[in-house]
């Protein structure tokens, strides 16, 4: 019995790891090429960011190493802007884009993408004396909101806010900023990074973290390439089983996950 234990632990991700090297060819049996350029945006800690020496790190990097790793393929990290990594892919500058993407139908249009990996929501960043509790509060006029072009949040925002004043920005540091100066009332974003922007202003901002709109990312890739895309959702479901993504999560983000189980949220991976 304990035999075969000992096998199946052994047996099992080789297995896994012949399908996903299967793929490692093409349908004439040549070999494709050996890398995989990943585009991500290096300024989203600690998902997406850079080490004292500039090299990339975080959340997103150490999973784009161990998808290559599993796929026997080298990574090469491309820092894009947020708005320009769908554009690269369709072009095919980059393979994949691995960066806290949230699935949506809009972006399912053009580009297509893996199972989910990671669960959060949208929220706000407001002002410490503002009135706003919650995004019933937002729609107004005299109020200002903040978005990062390109987010979800900017979407939602166009598409739901009609009476208060929008403000689109290109960086997240430049919309917290507003707020923190008092020329915004909120700023639309996720919960992770709404819990870090309010932990370093805790003296002018509040962070309302009861999400409005549950969102879940995904790694996008091209339209057609099935066989990538079967791939990748292999190496998630075997990555998810043998903890890594609990991991991941003890390694970047030990202290948000012990907040948000003191909060009753349900932590994303």
């Amino acid at each position: 019995m304990e035999l075969m234990s000992v096998c199946r632990k052994v047996v099992v991700p080789l297995l896994i790891t012949a399908a996903l090297l299967a793929g490692c060819r093409d349908n004439q049996g040549g070999v494709v090429k050996d890398s995989l350029t990943v585009g991500m945006e290096l300024s989203y800690p600690p998902f997406e960011m850079t080490d004292e020496k500039g090299a990339p790190k975080g959340v997103s990097v150490d999973l784009a190493y161990e998808l290559g790793k599993a796929l026997g393929k080298r990574i090469v990290i491309q820092n894009t802007s947020f708005d320009g990594l769908i554009p690269a892919l369709k072009s095919g500058k980059i393979d994949l884009i691995i960066s806290s993407m949230t699935i949506t139908d809009e972006r399912k249009q053009s580009i297509d993408f893996s199972d989910p990996y990671l669960s959060t929501g949208l929220c706000l960043l407001v002002r410490k004396s503002s009135p706003i509790n919650s995004i019933d509060d937002l729609d107004k006029t005299g109020i200002t909101v903040a978005v990062k072009k390109g987010t979800t949040g900017h979407s939602y925002a166009s598409q739901k806010i009609r009476n208060a004043r929008l403000l689109v920005l290109d960086k997240e540091a430049a919309a917290v900023l507003e707020v923190v100066q008092g020329k915004a009332d909120a700023f639309i974003y996720d919960q992770m990074s709404t819990y870090q922007n309010w932990k370093k202003h805790r003296d002018t901002t509040r962070a309302l973290l009861n999400p409005f709109q549950q969102e879940k990312w995904g790694i996008a890739l091209r339209k057609g390439d099935e066989r990538l895309k079967e791939q990748i959702n292999l190496f998630l479901n075997f990555f998810r089983s043998q903890g890594g993504f609990e991991r991941l999560g003890d390694t970047y983000l030990k202290e948000q996950k012990e907040a948000f189980k003191e909060l009753n949220y349900p932590f994303y991976f």
